[in-house]
């Protein structure tokens, strides 16, 4: 009942491959010059698989440090290629966000090198979910980006990461001091006012219970100690006693025959003090 669709003439006379020329609008150029125009697209094909894989490695290689390349251009400072890395790559949290032997991420690297501009790139390429944990990432000492904003002094960086979300009182782990814990050896008062209008609190305590103005004190910025005595807490602002010396005291006191009993023996002898 059905018969099979006929071909016309001229695809009888020409072939499939004059259909498919005169498809993609080259039905006037040569067999021969067709065949070279086939083959060079063939070329580039197999050129863009081979860049794409080349791409792919590139991004997995890693050097000294087990740094990538774009924390090594951070590093390095080379500002143009990092910018092409990071647009390379949009989108790859991954890589965006691997941290080195030191803990660090690209974005500590950028803070630390006080590199604002690539600081800002690379927080543009996060998705707001993913932003919170970038921000509250440590590196091997424990600190945050604002930590280390605020070791470097980076003013204009310190603000733009509080503004994004950044946890002002974050507590290292070591001794739990937050980011105005730390200025307190740096000794500027800028920095100091910038953090208390973002709402730094000014009487969170350490693990050992000493507040930021408690670590004033022996310090040389009067202008530091009156910004933080006016809004400290009054328990807060003396240091506490020494239990230490108190304890060598006490020990000090004992006679010679009160001296707690010692029974070390050292190579079969007993030991005298």
């Amino acid at each position: 009942m059905f018969q099979p669709a006929g071909h016309s003439q001229d695809w009888v006379m020409e072939g499939p491959r004059y259909g498919l020329k005169k498809e993609l609008g080259l039905a006037s150029v040569k067999d021969e010059e067709y065949e070279q125009k086939v083959k060079e697209l063939q070329e580039i094909r197999l050129q863009l698989q081979e860049a794409l894989l080349a791409a792919k490695s590139w991004k997995q290689q890693l050097m000294e440090d087990v740094d990538s390349f774009l924390p090594l251009a951070i590093i390095h400072e080379e500002k143009t290629l990092t910018m092409e890395v990071i647009r390379q790559v949009k989108g790859d949290l991954a890589f965006l966000n691997f941290q080195n032997n030191l803990q660090q991420t690209p974005l500590n690297l950028a803070v630390i090198t006080n590199q604002p501009g690539i600081a800002e790139a690379l927080l543009e390429t996060c998705t707001p979910q993913h932003l919170h944990s970038i921000l509250q990432a440590t590196n091997y000492n424990g600190h945050t980006c604002l930590h280390l904003t605020s070791i470097h002094v980076y003013l204009g960086i310190v603000e733009h990461l509080v503004s994004l979300g950044a946890h002002v009182n974050a507590q290292e782990p070591c001794n739990g001091r937050t980011a105005l814990h730390l200025l307190m050896d740096l000794q500027n008062p800028e920095l100091v006012s910038l953090l208390l209008k973002c709402g730094a609190d000014i009487n969170r305590v350490t693990y050992q219970g000493y507040s930021p103005y408690q670590l004033t004190w022996g310090r040389p910025s009067t202008r530091i100690l009156q910004q933080l005595g006016q809004l400290t807490w009054e328990n807060l602002q003396m240091l506490p006693e020494n239990e230490d010396e108190e304890s060598y005291n006490t020990e000090s006191d004992f006679t010679e025959d009160e001296l707690p009993y010692d029974d070390c023996v050292f190579g079969g002898q007993r030991l005298t003090l």
